[in-house]
């Protein structure tokens, strides 16, 4: 598994589309953190960067590397080798890549110029982020065997946890308002990773208007502290069951 994640590590630190990136962040992190004279002002900023970029980068580009690495799969398959190495291995140094790309283009600004707890919350919910979406990349690239189809569930599932879902919960919200809507708001909540790292950061920063009615009914249903942890675990959750699933569905799968 070492040598395998070596490569693949190796492979997408020299992609340009990465360094690319990095190098974007990067640059937006430090005008971000520089120019602006409210610390609060820029964090939030790069929240909105982190919640809606971090997870559509990871998700097409880890998606796009599963296709155009099928060739190298299906020659490691032929080998003694466990099929459940060889896809950890794949999404370990995927992962891996991306959040070496993030921690220098966000972590490292962050750190330098703010250095808060807020700011380490903030690189954690990133972190996060990048390894959810990359596992559902994984998943959804098992699952799919045609390039396009593959991409185009990518785009979707970003499609729907950024923009759709948010409309769709305080749609229901909005027709079941005559009824206590606590508990299934947090159900609701728990089903968005991006959700859950936006509620994340805010309860630190206590930003009771940006969080919402699910970031709300946390706070008041956990507390801050407890609904941070909530959140983490969940995020954790999420972190687990899509690369399960793939493991799983890549086990059965006739190559």
């Amino acid at each position: 598994m070492k040598k395998i994640i070596k490569y693949v590590v190796l492979d997408i630190l020299r992609n340009r589309i990465l360094v690319s990136y990095t190098v974007l962040l990067l640059v937006v992190s430090m005008l971000l953190l520089c120019l602006t004279d409210n610390g609060t002002k820029a964090l939030l900023s790069l929240l909105n960067i982190v919640l809606i970029v971090l997870p559509l980068v990871s998700i097409i580009f880890s998606t796009i590397y599963y296709y155009n690495a099928s060739a190298f799969i299906e020659l490691l398959v032929c080998q003694p080798l466990r099929r459940t190495k060889i896809l950890l291995s794949v999404y370990i140094g995927l992962a891996l890549s991306l959040l070496i790309a993030f921690c220098i283009g966000v972590g490292l600004p962050l750190l330098i110029f703010d250095g808060s707890m807020t700011a380490v919350l903030l690189i954690l919910v990133g972190m996060a982020l990048t390894v959810i979406f990359s596992a559902l990349a994984i998943l959804g690239s098992v699952m799919m065997r045609d390039k396009a189809r593959g991409i185009g569930v990518a785009i979707l599932s970003w499609f729907y946890f950024s923009l759709l879902y948010d409309g769709l919960v305080l749609f229901l919200l909005f027709q079941f308002s005559d009824y206590p809507l606590e508990k299934p708001a947090i159900v609701m909540g728990a089903l968005n990773p991006i959700d859950l790292g936006r509620i994340i950061v805010l309860l630190r920063l206590d930003s009771s208007a940006m969080m919402g009615y699910t970031g709300a009914v946390f706070a008041s249903f956990f507390g801050s502290v407890g609904g941070m942890l909530t959140g983490f675990v969940l995020l954790l959750t999420w972190m687990i069951w899509p690369l399960f699933w793939a493991l799983r569905r890549f086990n059965r799968k006739d190559l």
